[in-house]
């Protein structure tokens, strides 16, 4: 009996090494793709900025440093949602190849449309801003996948958030309000820094060892796509409220 019993111990343990090892290649798999998503944007920001393929899609006045869009300019500025929609509604359905090429065009895509933020904001500010959102998306990722509190609901709250944020930024295109651009920064940067925790607990709690390739590898991606979208937005609203500008 004490010999059954035994095996039986060293079954559960090996079974649970082999899930927590399933789960530790999987959540490096999303981080892998989120952080090759990154690069990409980075990149394609830096050429489109500073090569004459950025006159493609914005037009610098030299004498005021003031800059329009084209029309590629705006298909670029909008297209991003279209991307995040379309693997949204589709990745259930794509193979794992077509899935990693949408997310890596997205990227790329992405790098295009904040191309200004590298002619707005000094080169020093950017650089800083960056490794502050790296080190609290960091943090605030690291918090998510080991707690054992129950972040669902703060979500829901943070979605909600999320959607006065936006109601909030479309006002202030019309208003022009420094103070309100002021504002709705702040209150990005917190919804954001708690997605960041929320979307890493969900992205862990998504795993299942049973689940095969394609199925892993859609997860992962999708994944990736919302980890990067929070590290994105988390940077974008620290620049402005940290950036420097030229």
């Amino acid at each position: 009996m004490a010999d059954y019993d035994n095996r039986t111990l060293r079954s559960v343990s090996s079974g649970a090494a082999a899930i927590d090892a399933g789960l530790r290649a999987y959540m490096l798999r999303v981080y892998n793709y989120m952080f090759v998503g990154l690069a990409l944007t980075g990149i394609t920001a830096w050429v489109t900025a500073t090569t004459s393929f950025g006159q493609l899609f914005y037009q610098i006045n030299p004498a005021t440093g003031r800059f329009g869009m084209t029309m590629l300019g705006f298909i670029a500025l909008f297209a991003p949602i279209g991307f995040v929609m379309f693997l949204s509604f589709r990745i259930s359905r794509m193979s794992v190849a077509a899935a990693r090429a949408t997310f890596w065009i997205y990227a790329a895509v992405v790098g295009i449309s904040i191309a200004p933020v590298l002619l707005v904001y000094t080169g020093a500010s950017v650089a800083e801003v960056f490794f502050i959102t790296a080190a609290t998306f960091g943090a605030m990722s690291l918090y998510g996948y080991t707690t054992r509190r129950d972040l669902s609901g703060f979500g829901s709250f943070l979605f909600m958030g999320l959607i006065g944020l936006f109601i909030a930024m479309v006002v202030n295109m019309f208003l022009q309000s420094q103070m309100m651009q002021w504002v709705v920064s702040i209150i990005g940067v917190l919804i954001f820094t708690g997605l960041t925790a929320y979307d890493s607990q969900s992205i862990k709690e998504s795993y299942v060892a049973s689940d095969d390739g394609t199925v892993a590898g859609r997860k992962a991606i999708f994944g990736a796509l919302r980890l990067y979208l929070d590290f994105l937005n988390l940077f974008l609203f620290l620049l402005q409220l940290m950036g420097n500008r030229r």
